[in-house]
Parts: C-alpha cells; structure tokens; sequence
C-alpha cells in the first residue's frame, strides 16, 4: 500500500508556525535544531511569515535555507537572518561552446588553468581590476563600472550584462558608507573579482533542457549540448566588514530595548532604529559588491575562453541572481520586508518583478548542486506566491567540514569526480585533499532538493546542467 508523498507541512511551534517544503525523508532528516533555531526566529517582534526550502540546515543565529518576512511598518531586520556573506549569489553565463568541442579532458585542463590565472582563488589573494574606482560600483553597482568591463553595454541586441539580471544596482543612502573605516575600503578594493573560499565555485557546465519546459528554454536561448559558466560567490571583504560593524550596533540596540532570544547569536533591530537603517544601507552597498564581483570574474572568464578556445568564444549573461539578502518587494501598502538566507527568488512568467527581458516566461532560478552532482535552471510556478517566491539555493550541506574530513576518503571523494576517466571532472586543486570538504558526501542529493521544489509546486525545472570543470577557492 502506497503512501502519497508530502512536500509541505506547517509545523506549530511554541512561537508560532513554520512552513517547511520539503518531501517527507528531507523534513525529518532535517533534526531538532533546525526546528529550535526557528522558533527562536519567530520570536522576533512582528515576524509575518518563516519558512524553510528543503535544503534547510543550520547556520549562525538562522537556517539556511530560510524566508522570513515583516510587514514595512514595525518591521524589522536580521543580519542573522540576511547571513555574514550578503549578497552571495549565482550567475549563469551561456556559451557558443559545445560540450563535444570539450571532450578532451587536457583541453579542459588547459581552460581550468587559464581561468585559475584570470581569477585569484586564493582568501587573501588580490583581484587584478586596480583602474576600478570600488566607491563607484558601491554606490551604482554594475553602472559604476568603466565601460570596457562591460562588453555588450553598446550593442542593444546583445546587451544581457546590464538587463538580464536580479538587480544591476541598489540605491541607498550614501553617508552611511563613513561608518566603515580606510583599511576596509582598502581590503575590499583588493578583492574585487575575485573568488573566495568554502563552496564558492567557477564551474563549467554541460545542458540538457527538460522537456516539459522546452518552449521557455527555446526563448532564453538554451540549447542541448551547450556549455555554460555557472559562478558561486558574495560581497568578500565588504560583506564581511558590513556584518561585522552592523552585528556590533545591532547588539547594542537590542541590549538597550531589552531584545533577545535563548540564542546570542540571533541578531535584529527594528527597521527604523538607527541600528537597523544603518544595516540595511550598507547591505545594500555590499549586494551592489556581490553583483559587481561575479560580472568582473564572468568578464575573466570570458577572456580565458578567448585565450584558450579562439577569440569566436563568446559569453552572454542569462541570469544573476542572490540568495543572501533582504529588501522590499510588492508595492504601496501591501509593501512588506522580506529576509532570504540561503534561498532563491523564483518568479512566475507575468510577475511584474521580473526583468524586462524575462517578464513573459519568469526569470531563470539557478540552483547549484554540490561538486561532482548536476546543476539546475529553474523558473517559478504560481504556486510559489504562498512562500514569497522563494525556492532552495543549492543541494544543503549534511555534514560538517571536520566531520566531511573525518567520514568522507579521498579515494570516495576521486571516484564521484570521475578522475582517470574519460567524462573526469577537472578540478583546479592538484590534491583532492585540500578541498575534501566540500565534496558531494558533504551535502543532500540535489535532485532529491529539486523534486521537492517541484512537488511543492513552487517552481519547475527547464534545464540540467553537467559538470565538466570546477574552480574552487581555498
């Protein structure tokens, strides 16, 4: 006797309800702590609405893996609900390449290498963007850069880099920037393009569209066979600062009005203290960051593509996105403020907050898995209203990094890589052993996080995306 599966359940807890998607082996593999840290979530005064998508696990202070929302009046904000890397996001660059043109795994090596020299992957390496002035892209975001970094900007047909994307740049209040002091600017101005560590990635893809959603795949410009770029990475440095001088303030405003939860490191301020207005402006200056810092990498590897396949390589921006911020959505008094830590906005074809370019189909989601595992491109269904428009961000990690290290082999790690195999997913680390961490052992099976999305009905898939070749940072 068969049992229908569930891919959404509202969950009371003592300071209110959780809306969990996700199947019913995700949710209860879930464990007890991510239920204790929501319910210190909805404590925050005012909270309207807390979820989770099926690739919730814990994180500092929130799950990632949460949308949580506050109305515009009385609201409030969470850099704990926001996360330490603001901004962090995905981009998908799609290519004139063909994955057959790729088949040999030297070859491959050859564009690992030459992106590896374009991109620092190093924490603390420098960026090689110096002619950059970082007030301006702090300021406009992707229109404070000087036009030569912007490739498409003068031909409309194929302008994607400024169009087709979540937001080109936020607007905030200026002044607030003085709060953060010279040596940050410094740091910060170093590392723009660059990648930094943990599961942030460059990642050479191979498609295939899903049939169901051929049609939509047709007018984005997807074909069979295609390579793309996918990139993983935030606001660096910037982000950091911002989190860090913010969290300081935040507590203090919580320590004066009496605010708190059973967890330390829970941390949020009305929206219109002073605590909070300076924390939401300067998160906006680290998203313009974030956005900037994976076009200036996508141009790198637009480049290394050039140097290495012939100068007929070409890259044109589909999307970018983030799943690691909060701001306002909807409009006049149904207006409200929503929090995604570690979740992807997902909007349907006709949803007004889409981009120009993709309001009759709904912009692409881009969900990535974990190293060694496929790569979705999604779009949003109209069912995913009731959660916000929010989908997961990737496959969700099960295990720690030490406890990775301990359970997980090099050997285990080579053979989900394909290494001495002729489909081998090149790696740009000589030593599995530096980045055995993130292997795929370390995190939930993507297609298991993206079937639940799909029976939630919050979104459906439209492509597949294979990993030929991985960058990472350390």
């Amino acid at each position: 006797m068969s049992t229908q599966q569930t891919y959404y359940r509202r969950v009371d807890l003592p300071a209110g309800d959780l809306h969990v998607y996700a199947s019913d082996p995700l949710f209860h593999g879930m464990g007890h702590k991510v239920l204790e840290m929501a319910n210190n979530n909805l404590q925050i005064p005012n909270i309207r609405f807390m979820s989770y998508t099926p690739d919730a696990h814990v994180g500092v202070g929130t799950c990632i893996g949460t949308t949580a929302v506050w109305g515009m009046e009385n609201g409030f904000v969470s850099p704990s609900i926001v996360g330490s890397d603001i901004g962090c996001g995905m981009r998908v660059h799609l290519t004139n390449i063909r994955e057959e043109e790729l088949r040999d795994v030297r070859l491959r090596r050859k564009l690992v290498k030459a992106i590896e020299r374009l991109i620092p992957v190093e924490n603390h390496a420098r960026g090689f963007f110096s002619d950059i002035r970082l007030e301006h892209v702090l300021r406009k975001g992707l229109h404070g850069l000087p036009g030569k970094y912007v490739p498409d900007a003068y031909t409309p047909k194929k302008a994607t880099s400024l169009t087709h994307v979540e937001s080109s740049g936020f607007r905030f209040d200026e002044a607030e920037l003085d709060r953060l002091p010279e040596h940050v600017w410094h740091r910060a101005h170093r590392q723009l393009g660059t990648l930094g560590g943990g599961n942030h990635f460059v990642e050479i893809q191979s498609l295939r569209i899903h049939e169901d959603n051929r049609d939509i795949a047709n007018r984005w410009g997807l074909e069979d066979g295609m390579v793309v770029v996918m990139i993983h990475s935030g606001s660096r440095a910037w982000g950091g600062s911002v989190n860090q001088y913010c969290g300081s303030e935040v507590a203090k405003t919580m320590s004066r009005a009496g605010l708190g939860t059973a967890d330390p490191k829970l941390q949020f301020a009305p929206l219109d203290s002073g605590a909070g207005y300076a924390y939401v402006n300067l998160m906006y200056s680290a998203l313009n960051f974030a956005i900037v810092n994976r076009h200036l990498m996508a141009f790198a590897v637009r480049e290394a593509f050039k140097e290495t396949l012939g100068k007929a390589a070409e890259l044109r921006t589909l999307y970018d996105l983030m799943h690691n911020y909060a701001c306002e959505e909807g409009e006049g008094e149904s207006a409200y403020f929503v929090h995604r830590k570690g979740a992807t906005k997902s909007l349907p074809a006709g949803h007004p907050g889409n981009p120009a370019p993709y309001l009759e189909t709904g912009h692409p989601a881009l969900i990535p898995g974990s190293m060694g595992t496929a790569s979705y491109l999604m779009v949003g269904a109209p069912g995913g209203a009731a959660n916000y428009h929010s989908i997961c961000h990737g496959a969700g990690r099960i295990r720690s990094r030490n406890a990775t290290k301990q359970l997980v082999t090099v050997d285990e790690f080579a053979r989900s890589m394909r290494v001495g195999e002729e489909d081998e997913i090149v790696v740009n680390h000589r030593g599995l052993e530096a980045i055995l961490d993130e292997s795929p052992q370390a995190y939930k099976n993507v297609d298991e996080i993206v079937d639940s999305v799909v029976g939630a009905g919050l979104a459906s898939v439209v492509a597949r995306c294979r990993p030929m070749a991985t960058i990472k940072g350390i």
